[in-house]
């Protein structure tokens, strides 16, 4: 990673951070031992870094979700899967770079992997179309599935899109069938599938890769049906409100588990997971492993009904109206 970006609300945290940083050039240059002050500043700045995260508002938890430095898809499988082979195209159109995906191992497991890809820098970003799948992506993503299928592998997939791209292209070339398709072919993929959350997951296009028998979601990630700044386009006629339509969203890990809309939350690191890649990486395989645990030996039949039971919990309420 390189220079640590600090979010607006972390403004504290980034001045102590100056200073140690200052300090440490000092040292490095002089003959002066200054470590105690070191040691202790950065005691205070873990601290104050606890004390700002652990009263997050979901407004600030989506910037997280966003953060520049967070880990992506290809982060992920780098640390936590083995002899991964990137599969390209949707055999009709294109191969949209959005959407990564391939055959590696798990644990020694053969499994199919696949999940969305911001840039890092300008010119990813414009080649990854920040994250923003079009219909080829999707068709990519089904056809990986499929293959997995046809070889009994589990399919891994990480969400981390801001939603399906709205170009007039993506639209000729059936946006909405293509995320249709999906979400009615992954609800019969008769091997097991583990989605997880990692940044934002916004609308269709979260959904047409997030049809799963377990979903994980990380502390920090979003999980809505539009962005805050859409919702608030549409409910405020300004997307300067987006603050006040993320907390009316229930966009959150936390309120979306309350929810049962997703099955387990994965911590994070101290400030986010793009403090400590590896750690948060770490953290998640022990997620993906429980989730895959679970699921692994069902037959499909087994398999199909669980999932199936398990969509049509969604959503219900109880009528405490009094008649």
């Amino acid at each position: 990673m390189n220079k640590r970006h600090f979010l607006e609300f972390e403004t504290p945290v980034a001045d102590l951070e100056t200073k140690i940083e200052e300090l440490r050039y000092v040292q490095s240059e002089s003959a002066v031992d200054i470590s105690e002050e070191i040691d202790r500043l950065s005691k205070k700045s873990l601290q104050l870094t606890k004390d700002i995260y652990s009263s997050l508002n979901p407004w600030q938890v989506t910037l997280i979700a966003r953060h520049p430095q967070r880990p992506y898809t290809l982060d992920y499988v780098n640390e936590i899967f083995t002899d991964f082979q990137e599969l390209h195209g949707d055999r009709h159109f294109a191969d949209d770079q959005s959407i990564v995906g391939g055959l590696a191992r798990f644990n020694g497991q053969a499994c199919m992997v696949l999940g969305h890809q911001k840039g890092r820098d300008t010119k990813e970003r414009g080649l990854r179309n920040f994250g923003m799948s079009r219909p080829e992506g999707y068709r990519k993503a089904l056809r990986l599935m499929k293959l997995a299928e046809k070889f009994g592998m589990p399919v891994f997939t990480f969400v981390d899109t801001p939603g399906a791209y709205p170009g007039i292209g993506a639209e000729e070339r059936g946006q909405s069938e293509a995320i249709g398709r999906n979400i009615y072919e992954m609800a019969q993929l008769e091997v097991p599938i583990i989605s997880t959350i990692i940044g934002e997951g916004g609308s269709g296009g979260a959904l047409a890769i997030s049809v799963a028998d377990q979903t994980l979601m990380l502390q920090y990630a979003i999980y809505s049906v539009i962005s805050p700044e859409g919702c608030a386009s549409i409910l405020w006629k300004t997307a300067a409100r987006a603050s006040d339509a993320a907390d009316a969203l229930g966009i959150t890990a936390h309120r979306l588990k309350a929810l049962q809309l997703i099955d387990k939350i994965v911590n994070e690191p101290v400030g986010g997971a793009h403090r400590d890649v590896k750690q948060m990486a770490a953290y998640l395989k022990r997620g993906l492993n429980d989730a895959l645990r679970q699921v692994n030996d069902l037959k499909p039949k087994e398999l199909l009904q669980r999932r199936y039971e398990r969509l049509q919990s969604y959503g219900r309420f109880n009528d405490t109206t009094e008649h």
